[in-house]
């Protein structure tokens, strides 16, 4: 179920009592408090912070902050740092009406970076699965129909559910997006370790054929999905 590193134990995957009992006593954890708060103020001030890929195409960065503080704090003390990072954003940051409902997304990203990343041996895979479900089921799937909810009920107009220009924007990123985070923890990992948090050594994230062929197989599945939504439409 799991092995014990100088960090602490690692789990081969979070479906086990144990896993969530150590996630849960992050909160006891006077230290990784002071690490969350630091992760929520990160978050909070790189959210209009972006990387310009193309016209009208730009990389948020807070998602790196997302998956490097979720692999830290585990799912527990990482979802309800989403939520708080998520309203100071919004009074401190506004953008417009605020609508509560869509911390659901913030809560299902860093639960999903946990899951992956949290007392686990992070590999290249790993990362980029994780990425690759935030962007498929968190910003597509589950923000479809908060996205129609909002615009019922706070502007009173009606949502494309298939919103393509957000789908293609998703999957496009996507690739990049796991990439940078790849890159971002081979560098991070080592010092957070040596500050003793519960985290493995890199050994697992050289990026191989294999890895490389699977990033492009989940490229490919993606435009793939994007394909058949066309035809479909072209075809009603």
């Amino acid at each position: 179920m799991y092995r014990e590193t100088e960090s602490g134990r690692l789990y081969a995957h979070p479906f086990c009592r144990a896993y969530w009992k150590d996630a849960a006593a992050e909160l006891r954890s006077t230290r990784m408090l002071v690490f969350a708060a630091l992760m929520i103020a990160l978050r909070v001030a790189l959210k209009s912070v972006s990387i310009p890929v193309a016209a009208d195409l730009r990389i948020n960065t807070a998602f790196i902050i997302n998956g490097f503080g979720a692999m830290i704090m585990g799912p527990v003390l990482a979802m309800l740092a989403a939520i708080v990072s998520d309203t100071l954003g919004c009074v401190l940051f506004p953008t417009g009406t605020y609508f509560m409902p869509f911390v659901l997304t913030e809560i299902a990203g860093s639960l999903i970076f946990a899951l992956f990343l949290y007392r686990a041996r992070i590999t290249v895979r790993r990362v980029v699965l994780s990425r690759f479900c935030i962007d498929f089921f968190v910003n597509i799937v589950l923000t479809t129909p908060l996205m129609a909810l909002y615009y019922q009920l706070v502007l009173g107009r009606n949502y494309t559910l298939f919103n393509l220009t957000r789908i293609i924007k998703n999957l496009v990123l996507f690739p990049a997006e796991a990439v940078i985070l790849v890159a971002v923890l081979r560098m991070a990992i080592p010092a957070v370790r040596r500050a003793g948090y519960a985290v493995p050594p890199v050994d697992g994230l050289r990026i191989t054929r294999k890895n490389i062929a699977m990033l492009a197989a989940l490229t490919a599945l993606s435009v793939l999905a994007v394909a058949g939504y066309l035809a479909y439409r072209a075809s009603c």
